[in-house]
Protein backbone atom coordinates (compact mmCIF):
# COMPACT_ATOMS: atom_id res chain seq x y z
CA UNK A 1 0.00 0.00 0.00
CA UNK A 2 1.36 3.25 -1.19
CA UNK A 3 1.88 5.99 1.24
CA UNK A 4 1.27 8.61 -1.24
CA UNK A 5 -2.29 9.59 -2.46
CA UNK A 6 -2.76 12.30 -5.20
CA UNK A 7 -5.70 15.24 -4.92
CA UNK A 8 -7.82 13.33 -7.24
CA UNK A 9 -8.78 10.98 -4.51
CA UNK A 10 -9.17 13.19 -1.56
CA UNK A 11 -11.39 15.68 -3.76
CA UNK A 12 -13.41 12.11 -4.63
CA UNK A 13 -13.36 11.24 -0.86
CA UNK A 14 -13.59 14.19 1.42
CA UNK A 15 -16.86 13.83 2.99
CA UNK A 16 -16.37 10.70 3.47
CA UNK A 17 -17.70 9.64 7.37
CA UNK A 18 -14.77 7.81 7.65
CA UNK A 19 -12.11 9.79 5.95
CA UNK A 20 -9.89 12.34 8.51
CA UNK A 21 -8.12 15.12 7.03
CA UNK A 22 -4.98 16.59 9.29
CA UNK A 23 -3.20 19.91 8.76
CA UNK A 24 0.71 19.86 9.73
CA UNK A 25 1.78 22.86 8.48
CA UNK A 26 4.54 24.33 10.67
CA UNK A 27 7.64 26.85 10.64
CA UNK A 28 10.91 25.36 12.70
CA UNK A 29 11.56 29.40 12.81
CA UNK A 30 8.33 30.33 13.79
CA UNK A 31 6.59 28.10 15.81
CA UNK A 32 3.35 29.64 15.77
CA UNK A 33 2.75 30.26 12.45
CA UNK A 34 1.24 26.46 11.18
CA UNK A 35 -1.66 27.30 13.56
CA UNK A 36 -2.17 30.50 12.49
CA UNK A 37 -1.74 29.39 8.60
CA UNK A 38 -4.58 26.87 9.85
CA UNK A 39 -7.18 29.59 11.29
CA UNK A 40 -6.73 31.43 8.31
CA UNK A 41 -7.41 28.40 5.70
CA UNK A 42 -7.56 24.64 5.36
CA UNK A 43 -8.94 21.96 3.48
CA UNK A 44 -12.47 21.37 4.83
CA UNK A 45 -12.44 19.21 7.04
CA UNK A 46 -9.01 19.37 8.72
CA UNK A 47 -7.99 19.50 11.95
CA UNK A 48 -4.73 20.24 13.48
CA UNK A 49 -1.83 18.71 14.65
CA UNK A 50 1.22 20.91 16.32
CA UNK A 51 5.11 19.70 15.40
CA UNK A 52 6.28 20.42 18.62
CA UNK A 53 2.74 19.98 20.94
CA UNK A 54 1.25 17.21 19.61
CA UNK A 55 4.36 15.18 17.57
CA UNK A 56 6.67 15.80 19.68
CA UNK A 57 7.55 15.58 23.56
CA UNK A 58 9.40 17.98 25.87
CA UNK A 59 12.97 17.95 24.70
CA UNK A 60 15.36 16.51 27.69
CA UNK A 61 19.13 16.27 28.11
CA UNK A 62 18.88 13.31 26.02
CA UNK A 63 16.45 12.19 23.72
CA UNK A 64 16.84 15.14 21.32
CA UNK A 65 15.34 18.37 19.89
CA UNK A 66 11.76 16.29 18.97
CA UNK A 67 11.42 13.31 20.83
CA UNK A 68 8.35 11.56 20.92
CA UNK A 69 5.37 12.69 22.43
CA UNK A 70 3.69 10.97 25.58
CA UNK A 71 1.83 8.17 24.31
CA UNK A 72 -1.32 9.15 26.71
CA UNK A 73 -1.37 12.84 25.24
CA UNK A 74 -0.72 11.80 21.43
CA UNK A 75 -3.59 9.27 21.53
CA UNK A 76 -5.91 11.48 23.44
CA UNK A 77 -5.52 13.95 20.48
CA UNK A 78 -6.23 11.34 18.22
CA UNK A 79 -9.43 10.57 19.94
CA UNK A 80 -10.65 14.04 20.20
CA UNK A 81 -10.11 14.65 16.46
CA UNK A 82 -12.53 11.86 15.95
CA UNK A 83 -10.36 9.35 14.98
CA UNK A 84 -10.65 5.62 15.13
CA UNK A 85 -9.08 2.22 14.13
CA UNK A 86 -11.21 2.29 11.21
CA UNK A 87 -10.64 5.82 10.07
CA UNK A 88 -8.66 6.79 6.74
CA UNK A 89 -6.30 9.59 7.86
CA UNK A 90 -4.70 12.25 5.03
CA UNK A 91 -2.06 14.42 6.15
CA UNK A 92 -0.54 17.45 4.67
CA UNK A 93 2.04 20.09 5.35
CA UNK A 94 3.02 23.38 3.47
CA UNK A 95 5.25 21.54 1.02
CA UNK A 96 7.76 20.37 2.69
CA UNK A 97 6.49 16.72 3.32
CA UNK A 98 8.52 16.44 6.64
CA UNK A 99 6.18 17.42 9.35
CA UNK A 100 3.22 15.15 7.39
CA UNK A 101 5.80 12.53 7.01
CA UNK A 102 7.00 12.95 11.38
CA UNK A 103 2.81 12.38 11.80
CA UNK A 104 2.65 9.19 9.27
CA UNK A 105 5.55 7.73 11.10
CA UNK A 106 3.63 7.99 14.71
CA UNK A 107 0.63 6.67 12.88
CA UNK A 108 2.50 3.34 11.86
CA UNK A 109 3.92 3.53 15.18
CA UNK A 110 0.26 3.27 17.22
CA UNK A 111 -0.20 0.13 14.44
CA UNK A 112 -2.63 2.43 12.03
CA UNK A 113 -2.09 1.32 8.32
CA UNK A 114 -4.77 3.15 7.01
CA UNK A 115 -3.03 6.48 6.47
CA UNK A 116 -1.30 8.66 3.91
CA UNK A 117 0.08 11.79 2.46
CA UNK A 118 -1.11 14.17 0.17
CA UNK A 119 1.16 14.70 -2.86
CA UNK A 120 2.53 18.39 -3.22
CA UNK A 121 0.70 19.54 -0.06
CA UNK A 122 -1.17 22.53 1.36
CA UNK A 123 0.73 24.24 -1.81
CA UNK A 124 -0.25 22.27 -4.63
CA UNK A 125 -4.33 22.25 -3.19
CA UNK A 126 -4.65 25.85 -3.60
CA UNK A 127 -2.44 26.37 -6.81
CA UNK A 128 -5.19 24.04 -8.14
CA UNK A 129 -7.81 26.17 -6.65
CA UNK A 130 -9.32 23.93 -4.49
CA UNK A 131 -11.71 24.85 -1.76
CA UNK A 132 -10.61 26.03 1.26
CA UNK A 133 -12.12 27.11 4.40
CA UNK A 134 -11.46 28.74 7.82
CA UNK A 135 -13.32 27.19 10.24
CA UNK A 136 -11.84 25.57 12.86
CA UNK A 137 -13.45 21.82 12.94
CA UNK A 138 -14.33 19.84 15.79
CA UNK A 139 -15.65 16.00 15.55
CA UNK A 140 -17.37 13.43 18.09
CA UNK A 141 -14.41 12.00 20.15
CA UNK A 142 -14.16 8.43 19.14
CA UNK A 143 -11.85 5.53 21.00
CA UNK A 144 -8.88 3.95 20.00
CA UNK A 145 -6.52 1.19 20.60
CA UNK A 146 -2.85 1.52 19.49
CA UNK A 147 -0.86 -1.53 18.61
CA UNK A 148 2.70 -0.30 18.92
CA UNK A 149 4.74 -1.72 16.44
CA UNK A 150 8.36 -1.47 18.10
CA UNK A 151 9.87 -2.20 14.92
CA UNK A 152 10.01 0.46 12.99
CA UNK A 153 12.19 2.72 15.55
CA UNK A 154 15.89 2.03 15.93
CA UNK A 155 17.17 1.78 19.57
CA UNK A 156 20.21 3.89 20.65
CA UNK A 157 22.20 1.19 21.23
CA UNK A 158 21.72 0.01 17.59
CA UNK A 159 22.78 3.32 16.66
CA UNK A 160 25.84 2.87 19.27
CA UNK A 161 26.73 -0.53 17.98
CA UNK A 162 27.20 1.05 13.93
CA UNK A 163 29.12 3.53 15.82
CA UNK A 164 31.42 1.04 17.13
CA UNK A 165 31.93 -1.06 14.04
CA UNK A 166 30.08 -3.52 15.08
CA UNK A 167 27.02 -4.12 13.17
CA UNK A 168 27.03 -3.33 9.50
CA UNK A 169 22.92 -2.63 9.35
CA UNK A 170 23.40 0.74 6.67
CA UNK A 171 22.69 3.91 8.59
CA UNK A 172 21.45 7.04 6.49
CA UNK A 173 21.59 10.53 7.52
CA UNK A 174 18.99 12.38 6.21
CA UNK A 175 20.63 16.15 6.43
CA UNK A 176 21.98 18.48 3.93
CA UNK A 177 25.58 17.29 2.22
CA UNK A 178 27.37 20.64 4.36
CA UNK A 179 25.71 19.26 8.03
CA UNK A 180 26.79 15.93 7.50
CA UNK A 181 30.39 16.68 6.30
CA UNK A 182 30.41 19.15 8.98
CA UNK A 183 31.36 21.92 7.18
CA UNK A 184 28.45 24.11 8.80
CA UNK A 185 25.98 23.29 12.15
CA UNK A 186 23.25 26.13 12.40
CA UNK A 187 21.84 24.06 15.12
CA UNK A 188 23.70 21.31 16.68
CA UNK A 189 26.45 22.04 19.48
CA UNK A 190 29.23 19.40 17.58
CA UNK A 191 29.32 20.01 13.57
CA UNK A 192 29.38 15.97 11.94
CA UNK A 193 28.03 12.67 11.29
CA UNK A 194 27.41 9.47 13.34
CA UNK A 195 30.50 7.09 12.36
CA UNK A 196 29.29 4.58 10.36
CA UNK A 197 26.44 6.89 8.39
CA UNK A 198 26.46 7.45 4.79
CA UNK A 199 24.38 10.42 3.39
CA UNK A 200 21.31 10.81 1.71
CA UNK A 201 19.63 14.14 1.60
CA UNK A 202 16.22 13.72 2.28
CA UNK A 203 15.16 16.79 0.13
CA UNK A 204 16.66 14.91 -2.98
CA UNK A 205 13.31 12.70 -2.24
CA UNK A 206 10.62 15.22 -1.72
CA UNK A 207 10.56 17.85 -4.86
CA UNK A 208 8.07 21.10 -4.50
CA UNK A 209 6.06 18.84 -1.57
CA UNK A 210 5.87 15.99 -4.38
CA UNK A 211 7.46 12.67 -3.44
CA UNK A 212 9.79 11.23 -5.50
CA UNK A 213 8.70 8.44 -8.18
CA UNK A 214 10.18 5.04 -9.30
CA UNK A 215 12.83 7.54 -11.36
CA UNK A 216 14.83 8.78 -8.45
CA UNK A 217 14.62 4.89 -6.83
CA UNK A 218 17.87 4.31 -8.46
CA UNK A 219 19.76 6.12 -5.33
CA UNK A 220 18.80 3.42 -3.06
CA UNK A 221 20.27 0.40 -5.24
CA UNK A 222 23.10 -0.45 -2.97
CA UNK A 223 20.85 -1.38 0.02
CA UNK A 224 19.28 -5.03 0.30
CA UNK A 225 15.46 -4.26 0.45
CA UNK A 226 14.83 -7.68 2.81
CA UNK A 227 17.79 -6.47 5.11
CA UNK A 228 17.71 -3.55 8.20
CA UNK A 229 17.91 -0.31 7.73
CA UNK A 230 18.25 3.00 9.38
CA UNK A 231 17.12 6.48 9.14
CA UNK A 232 17.78 9.86 11.11
CA UNK A 233 18.31 13.70 10.97
CA UNK A 234 18.82 16.40 13.16
CA UNK A 235 15.73 15.99 15.07
CA UNK A 236 13.93 12.65 13.86
CA UNK A 237 11.75 14.93 11.54
CA UNK A 238 13.27 15.38 8.32
CA UNK A 239 14.41 11.95 8.09
CA UNK A 240 11.07 10.58 7.89
CA UNK A 241 10.90 11.54 4.14
CA UNK A 242 13.80 9.19 3.31
CA UNK A 243 11.57 6.21 5.41
CA UNK A 244 8.56 6.62 3.60
CA UNK A 245 10.69 6.79 0.66
CA UNK A 246 12.16 3.48 1.23
CA UNK A 247 9.28 2.01 2.16
CA UNK A 248 7.58 3.27 -1.05
CA UNK A 249 10.60 1.36 -3.06
CA UNK A 250 10.04 -1.64 -1.39
CA UNK A 251 12.67 -1.99 1.68
CA UNK A 252 10.72 -4.16 4.23
CA UNK A 253 12.73 -3.63 7.51
CA UNK A 254 13.33 0.39 7.88
CA UNK A 255 13.86 1.95 11.08
CA UNK A 256 13.87 5.89 12.23
CA UNK A 257 16.22 6.85 15.18
CA UNK A 258 14.03 8.87 16.28
CA UNK A 259 16.22 11.02 18.39
CA UNK A 260 18.73 11.35 15.58
CA UNK A 261 21.98 13.85 15.61
CA UNK A 262 20.79 16.05 18.23
CA UNK A 263 20.56 13.17 20.68
CA UNK A 264 23.77 11.29 19.55
CA UNK A 265 25.96 14.82 20.35
CA UNK A 266 23.85 15.03 23.72
CA UNK A 267 26.06 12.20 25.26
CA UNK A 268 29.73 13.11 25.72
CA UNK A 269 31.18 9.85 25.14
CA UNK A 270 29.90 9.16 21.24
CA UNK A 271 32.42 10.47 18.43
CA UNK A 272 31.01 11.82 15.07
CA UNK A 273 32.89 12.24 12.45
CA UNK A 274 33.64 14.71 9.39
CA UNK A 275 34.49 14.47 5.86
Amino acid sequence: MSAIIEEDWLIKHIQDEKVRIIDCRFSLGNPEEGREHYKQEHIPGAVFFDLEKDLSGYAKKHGGRHPLPNMKNFLRKVEDAGIDNESTIVIYDEKEGAFAGRCWWLFHYIGHENVFILNGGYTAWKKAGREVESTVQAYPPKSYRPSFNESIMASLEEIRRIARGEDDTPLIDSRSSERFLGKEEPIDRIPGHIPGAVNLPWTDGVKNGYFAGEQQHDQLAGFHKDEPIIVYCGSGVTATPNFIRLKEAGYTNVKLYVGSYSDWVSYDEHRVEKE
